[in-house]
């Protein structure tokens, strides 16, 4: 059913649970899986740079890169053929981005709760994925997730 697998992971508890969603499903379908983490730059922080390069942009790239060896690692010790990339730019482009660069069958991202007025400012990656995505979407909820 699904061959090629586009995993976005953030390190995130809403990631983790993707993780292990995606990971469930790449087993049964013995599928490859690309891991896929976005850095996406608020305006403020650009501009903050420019006017005071720190070594903040480099520190959080190595951070994301540590979180996605680490779960690069949880999905080879589970059997499975792992790609990763790390990318820069708005989450839900480069997630269907890269969804189309290698053909994917499915697109796994974590749901993170926010509040209406988050969601306002900074939208919603699943959400928006919906225009951007060439394949299938699994929005992985976890069961810790209360009830409304």
């Amino acid at each position: 059913m699904y061959r090629r697998i586009v995993l976005a992971y953030d390190g995130t508890r809403a990631g983790r649970e993707a993780l292990r969603q995606g990971t469930d499903l790449a087993i049964l379908c013995k599928a490859q899986v690309y891991l896929l983490a976005v850095v996406a730059h608020e305006l403020g922080v650009a501009l903050a740079e420019a006017a005071a390069p720190s070594d903040l942009p480099e520190r959080e790239y190595q951070e994301v890169r540590r979180v996605l060896a680490a779960g690069a690692e949880e999905l080879r010790r589970a059997g499975l053929a792992v790609e990763t990339r790390l990318r820069t730019g708005n989450p839900a482009e480069e997630i269907g981005r890269m969804a189309h660069e290698v053909a994917a069958d499915l697109i796994v991202v974590g749901h993170r709760e926010q509040s209406a007025l988050a969601r306002w400012w900074h939208g919603s990656v699943g959400a928006s994925l919906l225009a951007h995505a060439p394949c299938s979407l699994l929005v992985a909820v976890s069961d810790a997730v209360p009830a409304r």
